[in-house]
C-alpha cells in the first residue's frame, strides 16, 4: 500500500532542496513530535549513495536509524530511495509563491496506515515550518 503526504513551502526551490538534503538542516526539522529528535544525519546525495538519520525519543527511552540508498536523484525535482524492502519518492514542484513537496512511501505492516500517514505528515509539516523560517 502506498501512502502520500504533502506540504506547501513558501520558499524558493533552492532553499527547499538544501533544507531537505543537508544533514545540518535535517537534524533541525526531522521529528514527528516535540518529544523526538534527530541526533545525527548523513547524506550522500547520488544514485547508489546512502543516507541515514538517527531518530530518538528525547528522554532516551528508544530510538532507531532511518536509513537507505538513493535510487534516483534529479536536483530540485525528485529523490527516490529504498529503505529496507520498501521504497519512497519525494517530488519538489515549484509554483507561485513556493514549492509543493510530496512524499509517496510504501506502508509497513506493523502500524496502521493512518498512524504512518500521521507521522510522516507531521515530519513534513515540521520541514515546511523550518524551511520557511530559514529563508
Amino acid at each position: 500500500m502506498q501512502i502520500t503526504v504533502q506540504t506547501f513551502v513558501r520558499a524558493p526551490i533552492e532553499r527547499v532542496w538544501l533544507a531537505y538534503t543537508t544533514p545540518d538542516d535535517i537534524v533541525l526539522w526531522n521529528a514527528a513530535s516535540p518529544d523526538w529528535h534527530t541526533t545525527r544525519a548523513a547524506v550522500d546525495l547520488r544514485v547508489g549513495g546512502a543516507f541515514s538519520s538517527r531518530m530518538e525519543a528525547k528522554d532516551g527511552s528508544m530510538g532507531f536509524d532511518f536509513a537507505g540508498t538513493y535510487t534516483r536523484v534529479e536536483a530540485h525535482r525528485l529523490i527516490e530511495y529504498s529503505f529496507g524492502d520498501r521504497v519512497a519518492s519525494v517530488s519538489f514542484m515549484p509554483g507561485d509563491g513556493g514549492v509543493t513537496v510530496a512524499v509517496v512511501f510504501e506502508a509497513e505492516t506493523t502500524f496502521p496506515p493512518e498512524q504512518q500517514r500521521g507521522g510522516w505528515q507531521a515530519i513534513l509539516d515540521n520541514f515546511a515550518r523550518y524551511a520557511e523560517k530559514a529563508v
